[in-house]
């Protein structure tokens, strides 16, 4: 049976999930908000945390983040039971870059098809965290299994999004919601395939209408 791949984001609700965890994480392109999870957080986004790094795993990274990992988990003692699981588990980092990964158990992957024989392969399912540059490519490729979106009540207004430049057309089924009484929100979601089209109920268009459509094609409304 084939590895799944498993985003695990933690995301604003205007889809930012860039530096949650601290004000040095990542401030590229000047991002202002780095740690803007702690404040907001509450038990239901620990307790899913918990539940992500249950079980068997190994890591699925973007470059960047696996920087951002590998200069911070190395260093925190192996009785925090996060870094004592990062430091056993396998590291796959999706780069082009031919710069040495150093943090024991770390495997260069060079492109997509690279990624899916290990995707295919026997072995625990690989988790994503942060690697906002993984999703748009894992999904027009049809890698990505499942989804757990850690959701806070902050707009963030700007940073590096979720679903950025790239991301398909795409529609997600729902395996479990929860919600905590600070109004974090879990959604589990699968993808389902592309986007369908419809209509709750056709009339036919009136004048205005038919005004509005040729503004619209004339680039004008």
């Amino acid at each position: 049976m084939s590895r799944r791949i498993i985003g695990g984001v933690f995301v604003s609700l205007d889809g930012i999930i860039q530096a949650p965890g601290g004000p040095d994480e990542d401030t590229s392109g000047g991002f202002p908000y780095g740690g803007w999870m702690e404040p907001v957080s509450e038990e239901v986004i620990g307790s899913q945390i918990g539940a992500l790094f249950a079980g068997p795993f190994d890591l699925l990274l973007g470059r960047r983040t696996y920087d951002i990992f590998a200069a911070y988990w190395p260093f925190i003692p192996t009785d925090n039971p996060i870094s004592a699981k990062f430091a056993t588990v396998q590291k796959y980092v999706l780069t082009g870059s031919d710069t040495a990964l150093d943090w024991h158990g770390s495997h260069c992957l060079a492109d997509l098809d690279a990624l899916a024989k290990v995707k295919a392969a026997d072995g625990p399912d690989l988790v994503i965290q942060g690697s906002s540059t993984l999703y748009p490519q894992l999904l027009s490729h049809g890698l990505l299994d499942r989804l757990v979106l850690m959701i806070l009540p902050v707009v963030l207004g700007t940073g590096k999004r979720l679903f950025g430049d790239g991301t398909p057309a795409i529609t997600f089924k729902p395996i479990e919601q929860r919600m905590g009484p600070r109004g974090c929100m879990i959604a589990t979601l699968e993808p389902a395939g592309p986007v369908k089209t419809g209509s709750f109920g056709e009339i036919e268009p009136s004048a205005p209408e038919h005004a509005r459509r040729a503004k619209i094609a004339e680039g004008t409304w």
